[in-house]
């Protein structure tokens, strides 16, 4: 594969109302089938009309962005200090929102597009009908990672290709079966177009050439439709992870607080049949693994150590099974260490998502453990 990354100059400033087919037909007559375009989608939002108007300094200024902000957000992830990683409507999860004030009056700001996918597939088939084209468009737009610093261009809208290609089910040349590879092209491709787009050239336009099949020759002059990409396919609404496989959907502040929040709704005492100890058994390997390491988790049905923890631990229910954690539900000299707070509360959640409700005591007097919970 050889691929070109070609800039489209000559767009100039995009105002509401503006079709951006003619903008982009008219600066890039050479367009072909089978090229990729890769849109900035700030003049995507220009010519739909995405923007808002603002005060252009002081404080009104920085209340009115927030205003906007919070209209723009579907929930926040995290904060510090000013900034604001937050979820969009659209599923994306950007610093404030995807919200512009780059290349745009000082009076005004630039909102994401409603539907970027709509938006790609809307240009891609004014493209075809106006030129009788047939290419993939992306909508861009900037980024920044977790655990990685810089930016970079991912897509927000995609038509004409597949968001991802997916690997799995393929076998390497050492033989091995690939189980998880599915590689977000369009991602991949609208970086390679930010190489040449920039932000201070004004080249909101690049089409990258190469990456899908050249059409063939045919007798009527066209590419028969099997060389095409298949359709508008289903959009980079494919590349926004389901709430359930998102194993960082919070900041750390956010999800601690989220966890006491949480907590404070559990029942407050042991429920009125002896624990599950399977369910005890699941709840505590659920979360052993973020709890202090080497801490020790005793699930305590024996009478007389129950016993031996009513006598030791103000407030034991009579009769209520318990969990002691840090050390065994015996006497030692130097019993371990837990951390309080968040983790046992944590755990206390745990118990909850299992239907085992938990009393939180103070720890014993003596050396039996360094925390208890009556279940």
């Amino acid at each position: 594969m050889r691929l070109e990354i070609l800039p489209v100059p000559g767009i100039g400033d995009v105002t509401e109302g503006d079709d951006l087919a003619v903008l982009i037909g008219t600066a890039a007559p050479w367009l072909r089938d089978g090229d990729v375009l890769v849109v900035t989608s700030k003049i995507v939002s220009k010519a739909e009309g995405r923007l808002v108007d603002v005060p252009a300094d002081g404080p009104e200024r920085l209340a009115a962005r927030d205003e906007v902000l919070a209209a723009e957000t579907a929930r926040v992830v995290a904060t510090r200090g000013p900034t604001r990683i937050v979820q969009t409507h659209h599923g994306f999860v950007m610093a404030s929102a995807g919200i512009d004030a780059s290349n745009v009056d000082k009076t005004r700001l630039v909102l994401l597009p409603v539907d970027p996918d709509a938006s790609a597939r809307a240009l891609r088939a004014a493209l075809r009908d106006r030129y009788r084209i047939d290419v993939a468009v992306i909508i861009s737009d900037t980024m920044g990672r977790p655990w990685r610093n810089g930016l970079t261009d991912v897509a927000l809208g995609v038509a004409g290709m597949a968001a991802i290609r997916d690997h799995r089910g393929e076998v390497d040349p050492y033989g091995n079966e690939l189980q998880l590879t599915q590689m977000a092209v369009v991602d991949e491709l609208a970086g390679a177009g930010e190489l040449i787009k920039g932000k201070c050239d004004q080249v909101p336009v690049a089409v990258v050439r190469g990456y899908l099949p050249a059409p063939s020759p045919s007798t009527d002059g066209t590419a028969p439709a099997a060389t095409r990409p298949a359709g508008d396919g289903v959009g980079a609404a494919a590349l926004v992870r389901e709430s359930d496989l998102d194993l960082f959907s919070l900041g750390t502040a956010e999800a601690t607080a989220a966890g006491l929040r949480a907590a404070a709704t559990l029942a407050d005492g042991p429920g009125a049949t002896p624990a599950d100890p399977a369910a005890v058994d699941r709840a505590i390997a659920a979360v052993a693994t973020v709890v202090a390491p080497g801490t020790t988790f005793t699930h305590v049905t024996d009478d007389e150590v129950r016993a031996g923890l009513a006598a030791a631990v103000d407030g034991w229910p009579v009769g209520a099974t318990g969990l002691v954690l840090g050390a065994a539900p015996t006497p030692v000299d130097q019993p371990d260490l837990v951390r309080f707070g968040a983790d046992l509360y944590r755990l206390r959640i745990a118990l909850a998502a299992e239907g085992v409700p938990s009393t939180l005591l103070p720890p014993p007097t003596g050396s039996i453990a360094s925390a208890c919970l009556a279940l």
